[in-house]
């Protein structure tokens, strides 16, 4: 459920008009629901009732300090793969005990930052890293609380790209070498070992591979207790996927998730981490662009609109879907055409739909991209020299924009030209 519902002919973001959004901030824009983040994260928090748990935001999927403290407000910790997004989670508010630092790649500085301002843990994905970390709070004079990613190679059945879990890709080390891997940290004075951690994937549709991986873990669970480790926390990643097409089979709800970590996990005792980010943004979010033309080609009319896929990457990188609706609401009988829905980059890879079946629209129109609350505005550049489009947040009738439209000059100052030249 999201709150972008159509109300006496016209397309709202809760009680505000999508149209009245775009008259004030121009196209395009992204737009987020405070209501519905609200929802998504009472929903997976409710999911692990009775357990002792905290839920990080994945902050990766949205990034917004605006966004971030409204998951904050709620209790959310956050989870965080780099210093920048460290130090957006501390400007949100968030306390360094309930911030998670991931990653393949973490750097010393950013460790350093991490153990000054306060962390709850780092999870660690390699020896090296281990090495690293060990050094730096020895230097700080201070001790790193880390759980050890672990490999479960478990095929998440996800797009390739968005895979974490298989043997052959980059993330944690192998959980046959686990056991090794945990008596090397125990051995490091400067760091002090509280639990495990595993991640296989996002947009998982299906409860089995998260099953396969979670009983991994409680193997080494009880493996890691009987060679003397403490483990007290199991982070237990995210990847729970939301519906992007609205035709298709939902997938399970946070709740048959809770109840599976329950019956997989429940008997350790263990306090249980979970990084949602795409179930809690993904469809609280949407992109209103307009349209500029619709132009008939050789066999298929294409609808060229002024976002591209620099605002909204995801169709070119990862052949995404994205249900496309106009902003004012067709009337009842209104027969669908079918368009090849493009922006106006000069790349064939700038297209958001192929033999779309859509409302007919035509130029001036507004339409909305749905489920884009996640990796949407987070994964956009400027790309041709087109500025960062606006995100607007609303709750109930009101909107503010959190992000604002940077001017060209402000873009092109921020380029030197060397005094040789």
């Amino acid at each position: 459920m999201d709150h972008f519902l159509y109300q006496g002919g016209a397309l709202y973001a809760e009680d505000v008009p999508l149209a009245e959004i775009a008259a004030s901030v121009g196209t395009p824009f992204y737009c987020y629901s405070t209501a519905t983040l609200e929802r998504h994260f009472k929903l997976v928090d409710e999911a692990l009732a009775g357990m002792d748990h905290l839920v990080c935001y994945a902050m990766k999927a949205a990034s917004n300090i605006a966004i971030l403290k409204v998951l904050a407000d709620l209790g959310a910790g956050m989870d965080v793969v780099s210093g920048g997004e460290y130090l957006r989670a501390k400007a949100a508010g968030v306390s360094g005990d309930r911030i998670v630092f991931s990653g393949v790649g973490k750097t010393a500085a950013e460790m350093r930052l991490a153990l000054e301002g306060g962390v709850r843990q780092f999870n660690v994905e390699s020896e090296p890293e281990m090495e690293v970390l060990n050094r730096v709070a020895l230097e700080l004079g201070t001790v790193a609380p880390i759980t050890v990613r672990v490999n479960p190679d478990v095929d998440a059945k996800t797009h390739a790209k968005i895979a974490t879990g298989k043997s052959e890709n980059k993330f944690g080390i192998p959980i046959a070498k686990a056991r090794e891997v945990y008596a090397h940290a125990a051995r490091l004075p400067g760091l002090r070992v509280v639990g495990i951690d595993v991640h296989i994937g996002s947009q998982l549709t299906d409860l089995e591979p998260f099953r396969q991986a979670y009983r991994k873990v409680a193997e080494l669970c009880d493996l890691l207790r009987a060679d003397g480790h403490e483990i007290i926390r199991l982070d237990l990643g995210g990847g729970l996927g939301i519906p992007y097409e609205r035709s298709n089979a939902a997938p399970p709800l946070p709740l048959d998730y809770g109840v599976m970590i329950r019956e997989e996990l429940g008997h350790l005792g263990c306090e249980i981490e979970i990084e949602p980010g795409r179930l809690i943004a993904g469809n609280a979010g949407v992109m209103v662009t307009q349209v500029l033309y619709v132009k008939q080609g050789e066999g298929r009319d294409f609808l060229i609109v002024d976002g591209a896929m620099n605002d909204l990457i995801r169709p070119a990188m990862y052949d995404a879907h994205h249900d496309i609706v106009p902003v004012i609401e067709p009337v009842p009988g209104t027969e669908n055409r079918v368009y090849d829905v493009v922006g106006p980059v000069c790349e064939t890879g700038d297209t958001f739909a192929r033999q779309r079946a859509m409302p007919p629209v035509q130029a001036g129109d507004l339409i909305a991209f749905r489920s884009a609350g996640a990796y949407g505005a987070v994964m956009a550049s400027e790309y041709n020299t087109r500025p960062l489009i606006p995100e607007v947040l609303v709750r109930g009738d009101q909107f503010a924009v959190i992000r604002r439209r940077p001017t060209f000059d402000e873009m092109i100052n921020r380029d030197t030209i060397p005094q040789w030249l």
